[in-house]
């Protein structure tokens, strides 16, 4: 056993180590407090999640993109119909979609 000053300072040194532990415990808990508080205000504001969010954003790119390509296929059919020899431009505009009168046969 150490007595005199040296007996201080490690009763000192001890009751600094203990009263760390406890202030990080403390800040634990507040932590967790603070983020289930946090967490239920967000639900209660109907908040989108980041992972749905960025999910969301990879489909809009990707429609997008195919927007743009079936975009571009109609302009060039567009144009591809319009140099059909034969037909005026009034009357490709004109032009019915043609649907079958004939009864599909019955199995």
């Amino acid at each position: 056993m150490s007595t005199g000053p040296n007996r201080i300072l490690d009763e000192f040194a001890k009751l600094v180590t203990d009263a760390a532990g406890a202030a990080q415990g403390v800040r634990r808990e507040v932590e967790t407090a603070f983020k289930g508080q946090a967490e239920r205000m967000l639900n209660s504001m109907d908040v989108v999640q980041r992972e749905e969010f960025e999910a969301l954003r990879e489909m809009t790119l990707k429609l997008r993109a195919e927007n743009e390509k079936l975009t571009g296929r109609v302009a060039e059919l567009e144009a591809r119909f319009a140099k059909t020899p034969g037909q005026s431009q009034a009357a490709a505009e004109e032009v019915p979609a043609k649907r079958s009168t004939k009864a599909a046969p019955k199995k």
